[in-house]
């Protein structure tokens, strides 16, 4: 019966309920609009304080949108492009985080907060091994807030890991150019290899060649040697015969 009675109070007034559906709608459309128009009206400043309080509460990803918002506003506002680069650090995001902490640091009147874009600036190529460049950041830092401890520590031991890095890379050359050098006297014993065989190839083909020769020299003077017997075998049968028949006829006188 109450589903009964709602509906039936809802029909009874409808007219009445459909102009206070039409003014509720209307108010919240302009409630909307308003908002929108609040929303735009919002100054650099304003967005880069909503920016900030998003990011203290670990939204950071909304606290991005927030300071890109305050950038968009006002370009050269350095607070914005450092909160915005601080907030892509936080996310990894390291070469657009690099890109805006060097404009916020261009555009920064106030050496403290430069100091701070510097510094976010060193942590990023520090963590990218990058230590060089981490060097120089930290000592652009240095130059504008000489008290920063924690500039001062990373910039000692990013000067720590650079020389590390340093003599991990002559290590490493080291090692290569050992590797080569045993590469090259292999090769080198390669190839002396291969020459001693191919002169003891051609010293076999040599030998060969003259056991060849030599044998043939040998047949020319064997069949030398049988013509010659056999020449002289010849002119002493003739001289047998021509002595024979000088007998014969002296009997026959």
């Amino acid at each position: 019966m109450k589903n009964g009675i709602m509906n039936r109070t809802i029909y009874q007034g409808t007219g009445r309920w459909r102009r206070k559906w039409a003014l509720r709608l209307l108010l919240t459309i302009l409630m909307a609009h308003s908002s929108l128009l609040i929303c735009e009206a919002q100054s650099d400043r304003q967005l880069i304080r909503q920016g900030n309080k998003l990011f203290k509460k670990g939204n950071i990803v909304d606290a991005e949108v927030a300071y890109r918002k305050a950038q968009e506003k006002n370009e050269r506002n350095p607070q914005a492009n450092y909160n915005l680069g601080s907030a892509l650090l936080q996310q990894r995001k390291d070469s657009a985080a690099i890109s805006h902490l060097e404009r916020a640091a261009k555009l920064e009147t106030n050496p403290m907060r430069r100091a701070q874009a510097y510094h976010n600036m060193g942590v990023i190529c520090q963590q990218r091994q990058m230590f060089g460049e981490a060097i120089e950041a930290y000592k652009e830092a240095l130059r504008n807030n000489p008290t920063d401890h924690a500039t001062r520590y990373n910039l000692e031991l990013c000067k720590r890991q650079q020389k590390q890095q340093q003599q991990d890379q002559q290590n490493q050359q080291q090692k290569q150019q050992q590797q080569q050098d045993k590469d090259k006297d292999k090769q080198d014993q390669q190839k002396q290899q291969e020459q001693q065989q191919k002169e003891q190839q051609q010293k076999q083909q040599q030998q060969q060649q003259e056991k060849q020769q030599m044998s043939r020299e040998n047949a020319e003077q064997m069949l030398n040697a049988a013509m010659q017997d056999e020449k002289e075998t010849q002119d002493r049968l003739k001289k047998a015969q021509q002595q024979k028949g000088r007998r014969k006829l002296q009997k026959n006188w």
